[in-house]
Order: structure tokens, then sequence, then C-alpha cells
């Protein structure tokens, strides 16, 4: 369907800094660190936390206390009286948490709700269950992050052979073609840079965390980013025997949150900090690839959300992805038609990293700044995720 209640307010919005897992926010809880952020970015907002009705709060690794989660977040934030909704749908996690915020808002569910999106990569969970028929009962064991990076139950196969995979299928993509993606996406990530991050300050905030017992600290700008040349990409080596990516040419595991709210018109233009500005939220798109070949979602779910919305990609002004491998991108723009050197301006979780839950936010963030930058239009995010599905968001900025 097509969303036409569905509001995002101008700057109704923020994104942490990511860090590189085992970083500056490896031993934070990231539930509490969240809604902490989220908290204090209300406040710099002079907002009161007690306006939402609802809150959908996006998380995918386990924390303590995760039983609790989207009711405890939003009274950490400051929201006691409002109950949430916990959705763990792996990197669609925050495309998820705004459809379903746009469909209440359709149906007159609510008028104002606010999305949390946050993930922990570092120090995943290990979990253990009893299993008294294992051999001296031994139980069975799981490392949350390790071993589900390693291999899908349903795929068989690790994150990255899903991509090689659809490289052998489409054909054409090689090494070479994914290290000048990968450095071209190294370049637009430096022009959000550009006059001491004039495009990321449109949307970041810092997150404020421990340093160590006695002291807390502020983070203020993305950790652990790896410079990029040309050079050094040609010289690393495919990570699978026969393969295009190597090491440099994928993401990294990461620590973050973001949250927006979405809300209806007339709620958004009171909460914007420009009026002028409508963000709206057009449709939604989801899809599942065949076995083992993830990267080849995003194409259908963008299909999709662009039939939904009445759209042509050709009147596209900004697509925006998730983009694990460097392939995704490439297998994304031979299939749709569009210029892959063109897409992802000012950044991508290619570069900044993936900490699953708030890397769509963050990529939406910026990609409706950009439309801002450009006098409006419509923009498209899309990504894969988790068992070969993808999902896309197809918004419009007046």
């Amino acid at each position: 369907m097509m969303y036409s209640k569905a509001f995002i307010p101008y700057r109704g919005y923020f994104s942490s800094p990511f860090a590189r897992w085992q970083g500056s926010l490896q031993n934070e809880n990231a539930i509490e660190l969240g809604a902490a952020t989220a908290k204090r970015w209300l406040a710099a907002r002079n907002m009161d936390a007690k306006m939402f009705e609802y809150l959908f709060l996006g998380k995918t690794i386990g924390q303590l206390h995760t039983f609790y989660a989207a009711p405890w977040a939003a009274a950490l934030m400051g929201a006691t009286d409002i109950p949430g909704c916990h959705i763990p749908q792996a990197c669609s996690t925050s495309t998820t948490c705004l459809s379903q915020a746009a469909a209440g808002m359709e149906t007159g569910l609510y008028a104002n709700v606010f999305c949390l999106m946050t993930d922990r990569a570092s120090n995943g969970p290990f979990t253990v269950w009893p299993n008294p028929a294992g051999p001296g009962g031994s139980p069975v064991t799981e490392n949350w992050m390790m071993d589900n990076f390693a291999q899908d139950p349903w795929g068989g196969v690790a994150m990255i052979q899903t991509a090689e995979n659809v490289v052998k299928q489409a054909g054409g993509i090689t090494k070479e073609d994914c290290d000048a993606v990968t450095y071209r996406r190294y370049e637009q990530y430096q022009d959000a840079l550009v006059n001491d991050r004039e495009f990321q300050q449109r949307y970041m905030f810092p997150v404020e965390y421990k340093k160590d017992k006695k002291k807390t600290t502020l983070l203020e700008a993305d950790e652990g980013i790896y410079a990029t040349t040309r050079e050094a990409l040609a010289k690393l080596q495919p990570v699978v025997e026969g393969g295009v990516h190597s090491f440099g040419a994928q993401t990294h595991p990461a620590d973050g949150n973001c949250g927006l709210i979405v809300c209806t018109r007339e709620k958004a233009r009171e909460l914007s900090t420009d009026s002028n500005i409508e963000i709206q939220i057009v449709s939604y798109g989801f899809a599942r690839a065949p076995k083992a070949h993830m990267a080849m979602a995003p194409v259908p779910a963008a299909r999709m959300a662009l039939e939904k919305g009445g759209v042509d990609i050709k009147d596209v002004k900004a697509v925006k992805t998730h983009n694990p491998f460097a392939a995704n991108d490439l297998y994304l723009a031979n299939e749709m038609n569009i210029n892959v050197m063109k897409m992802n301006n000012y950044g991508c979780s290619l570069i900044y990293g993936h900490p699953q839950g708030p890397t769509a936010g963050r990529t939406i963030m910026e990609m409706v700044e950009e439309l801002v930058m450009l006098g409006g239009g419509y923009g498209l995010f899309t990504g894969c995720a988790a068992g070969d599905t993808g999902a896309a968001l197809l918004v419009k900025v007046s």
C-alpha cells in the first residue's frame, strides 16, 4: 500500500556516531545507551518524551534485560507511561520499524510515535541451552555474533558466500569492480567530513559513554574508519577462494544507535525545525531472494516500494543502500539501470560500519538531508538482511 498519513519532522531524528566493534562503546548496554542518547537529544530539542504514544524499539543483538526491551527503553527515555514493541529484523530492523510506525499512522492507531534503533555488536552474548540428552549432559552453545555470521541455518553458508553466489550467478562482476565501488564509497564518505563534518552535523548527535568507572566522555564522530586507497584495495586478496570480495570490500560490525519521530502531517509541522520542509514516508517494500543469494534481495524490495508508491526509478533523486558487500551495489545498479557511482552520496554502511539495528535508520537520515540539499524529491533506501531477505523504503521530501 501507499502511505499518505505518515510524516517525519525535519530534523526530527538523530544518529549517534558509529564505533567499530570492540571500540569505545563495547561495554555499554545498547538499550540503556540508546535510551540515554534519545533522552539527551530530546532535551536538546526541548521536547518531552511523554508526547509519544508508542515506542518501536529496533534491536537485534541480545543485551542484559532484553526481556523488557521496549517498555524499559521507553521508561529510560522519560516516556514512563507508554508501551512499546521490540522488532529484531537483522539489517532491515530500522526499515521495518519505520514501516510499522507508518502503518499505525495510516490506520489512525497513533498520531506521534518514536522509533529507537540500537545495537552493540561488540561482546555479543554467548548463549547456553540445557541439553540433558547431550554427551554427558553437554549443553548446546551459540556465539551469537560469530556463529550467525559464519552460517545461515537455512542457507547453510556464511554471509560473504551469499554475496559471492550472486556474483557467480549474475556474471561480469570482478574484484576490480568491487574495489572501484569501495573506493568511490570512501570518497563519498569523505564528502560528509568537509568543513568540520558539516553534512554529518545535520543529523549526528554525540553519544555519552563510560570511559572508565569514574569518568564519562562523548563520542562525537565515527570511530574506526579505515583509510582507503585504490592501491591498498588492489593488494588485498579475496576472502573466499575464487571470489571478488577482500576484507576491504565488505563492511565491519559496529556499535551505535539512532532515533526518528513518525507522526501526522500536523504534528510534523509542529515539531519540525523548518515547517517549510515536509518528509513523507511513501511506501515500503520487502522480498526474499533465492536460498543463499542475500545480495539479490534489495532489488525486488526496491521494485515493490516503487510500485506501491507509484514512482519510477528514473524519478528518484537519491538512492541509498545497506551494502555489506560491494557487489550488492553493483548488482542493484545493473538490475535497475542506475549509475553505481552516484548512489550512496555522503556515506553508507560499507564504510562506516554496521551495528545492524540502527544501520538503515542512519542511512535514511542521510538520504533525507541529501534530498533537502537537492531541493526535494523522492529518495529510495533498500538493503539486504539475514535469511536472504530485503527491505526498502520510499520517502518524499517537499
